[in-house]
């Protein structure tokens, strides 16, 4: 695994959230220090999304300036904003919170992703690690564990699930070529073989034996059951 997951537990629990929504202002009583956390919520279930920005509006030293209910709407949100940590949820409308987290390090890398899932599942874990996001975690965590997980994540630490993280550990080295798994993430999205062939340029024999290859390797029974596999890996 090319990242190194470094085991905190000061996890939380999240809840993320299609279009823009305005963010609630966050009551500071006074006195309190200046630094305040600004954080986005991007989650699209309106009573998860309210939860989250309540608790974490009524911690002192953190303030939700953002709320968006799908994933394309985080960078430009976050742009306009500048928050500090999102909080994003993995299953969001339109783009996914991976894609979203790696598209947000690309143009706000000082803001830290904290990803929120319902499953754990080690292969999105790795996926969320190469999009360099700096927290995954289940959302059964406890609620109270939230704000603590945005802190660590602000300033520059890490929150892996562990048993998430162990299981991620447990995934043997991806078996697949860039090529084999270009075939099969192709295959993934609906194309055949023919069709595939005509995407990459590739001959149709040639194709087919990319996925045959896929399914070998991958000790799988049909092509299906190695687009299981390897998702599930996160190898796609």
């Amino acid at each position: 695994m090319d990242d190194r997951l470094e085991y905190r537990h000061e996890a939380a629990t999240a809840v993320t959230g299609p279009e823009s929504v305005p963010a609630q202002a966050a009551y500071r009583p006074p006195g309190q220090d200046s630094r305040v956390i600004r954080v986005l919520v991007a989650e699209d279930m309106r009573i998860l999304r309210d939860t989250m920005v309540a608790v974490l509006n009524l911690e002192d030293g953190i303030e939700v300036v953002a709320q968006v209910t799908d994933g394309g709407s985080i960078v430009p949100e976050a742009t306009a904003t500048r928050p500090d940590v999102a909080v994003v949820d993995i299953a969001l409308p339109g783009t996914d919170g991976l894609t979203a987290a790696a598209r947000l390090h690309e143009q706000c890398p000082d803001c830290k992703v904290l990803i929120l899932t319902v499953l754990g599942n080690p292969g999105n874990l790795r996926r969320a690690l190469a999009a360099h996001v700096a927290g995954f975690l289940v959302k059964d965590t406890p609620a109270a564990d939230l704000a603590a997980a945005v802190r660590t994540v602000a300033a520059g630490g890490r929150v892996i699930d562990p048993q998430l993280a162990l299981s991620a550990l447990e995934i043997p080295d991806n078996p697949l070529s860039p090529r084999e798994a270009e075939v099969l993430r192709r295959f993934a999205a609906g194309a055949g073989p023919a069709e595939i062939a005509a995407e990459v340029h590739l001959s149709y024999g040639t194709v087919r034996n990319y996925l045959a290859s896929a399914v070998t390797k991958l000790g799988a029974r049909n092509r299906v059951d190695a687009v299981r596999i390897a998702a599930e890996a996160g190898w796609l």
